[in-house]
């Protein structure tokens, strides 16, 4: 997009992130703070209060200076003691978080004030659509927005950097790439074997789906990386202390536990899989990019509020499938966010594997069409000055 010339001024952006749930938050910021300085040459900083979680996503990080670069973004610690720091002309809290007194201060402080935005949490709702973009609470003349990221016209879109598409259909295309990218990881994937990616939170319906793998006449590869649903694939091979690199092999199944990755080798792996188990919120949209079929695993919230999002998002996704297809996808989510045994579930699924196959491409296509998030609030910065 041409850069307008009142932005030629006014490009410093802040963006704060408190880590809530271990790496989706710092997930969705630091692909953000990336693409704002790679493809729109803006300036960001980008306030994250945990350099421990931020490590494991960019190993470059040092936990121990409060400020430093990396890949074109000024990272800094937000600490308790929070040092005086000039105000930026966009300034965008991830998630609802709240900002430190001191900086909110400091924007009631500047000659033109900033925008101020609320990134919020992703959600297929309906009500999304006519709230994104609106005003929401002043401090002082300070007027802070909604910006909704999101799966339809009137809402933010979705992060997706240029050429992502396209890069990610010429690595599905060579098989050579693959397999040395997964040879990269220790995965040495059978031919026969159908290749599973399980990034999750704890599950008690995983032992189910562990169980109808394992008695399959289709061999599986299992590849989990280190995260919270490891306890369950320990319980159910009967070992413990499982790490990266452990290998263990049941009837028809393999489960593989790989380390934790970067962004840009998580996105491969997906694209390596027949089908992709995601949490969350970053994972889920990069599968969703992979064009594979997909299982989310929603992040639960109090009074089970997160059922309606996955509804919400179900509503949208499964339009345009036979009405079984419709309804073995749409079973086997719900079961595996209610923990409930999915073997039947599963088996209905398989049997309408190519109608979903297909289905998964469309809908990427699909999403593709709108703006991504990124240029979607460089034209509204652009719309607001």
């Amino acid at each position: 997009m041409p850069e307008m010339p009142q932005m030629k001024k006014n490009r410093r952006w802040d963006i704060f992130c408190t880590v809530v749930d271990n790496y989706g938050d710092i997930g969705v910021t630091w692909r953000l703070a990336r693409q704002l300085v790679a493809e729109h040459g803006v300036a960001v900083r980008l306030w994250v209060d945990d350099l421990r979680a931020f490590e494991r996503m960019c190993p470059e990080i040092d936990i121990h200076i409060a400020q430093q670069w990396q890949q074109g973004v000024e990272v800094r610690h937000w600490a308790a003691d929070w040092q005086p720091a000039e105000a930026a002309d966009v300034v965008i809290a991830a998630f609802a978080c709240q900002l430190p007194s001191a900086y909110m201060d400091a924007m009631a402080e500047r000659e033109k004030p900033p925008l101020w935005m609320n990134l919020d949490y992703l959600s297929a709702e309906d009500w999304v659509i006519g709230c994104h973009g609106l005003p929401s609470v002043k401090f002082k003349h300070v007027q802070k927005f909604f910006f909704f990221p999101g799966f339809q016209k009137g809402t933010g879109g979705l992060l997706r950097e240029s050429g992502l598409l396209e890069r990610r259909q010429q690595f599905q295309q060579d098989p050579e790439a693959q397999r040395a990218f997964l040879q990269s990881l220790g995965v040495d994937r059978a031919p026969a074997a159908q290749l599973i990616s399980l990034f999750a939170y704890e599950n008690t319906g995983l032992a189910s789906w562990l169980d109808a793998l394992a008695s399959d006449s289709t061999p599986t590869h299992v590849l989990v990386p280190e995260g919270r649903i490891l306890g369950d694939v320990e319980r159910w091979l009967g070992v413990s202390d499982l790490k990266a690199g452990a290998l263990h092999v049941r009837e028809a199944v393999t489960v593989q536990v790989l380390p934790f990755v970067r962004q840009d080798q998580y996105d491969q792996l997906l694209w390596c899989c027949d089908f992709n188990a995601v949490r969350g919120e970053d994972s889920f949209v990069r599968a969703q990019w992979a064009a594979r079929p997909l299982l989310w695993h929603i992040y639960q919230q109090e009074e089970d509020v997160h059922l309606d999002k996955l509804e919400a998002f179900l509503a949208l996704y499964v339009k345009g499938l036979s009405e079984p297809a419709r309804e073995a996808i749409s079973g086997l989510w719900r079961a595996w966010n209610a923990g409930e045994k999915i073997t039947d579930h599963w088996h209905s699924t398989r049997k309408h594997w190519p109608e979903l196959e297909k289905h998964a491409q469309t809908w990427c296509l699909e999403q593709a069409l709108q703006a991504d998030l990124a240029t979607a609030l460089v034209q509204f910065y652009g719309n607001w000055i």
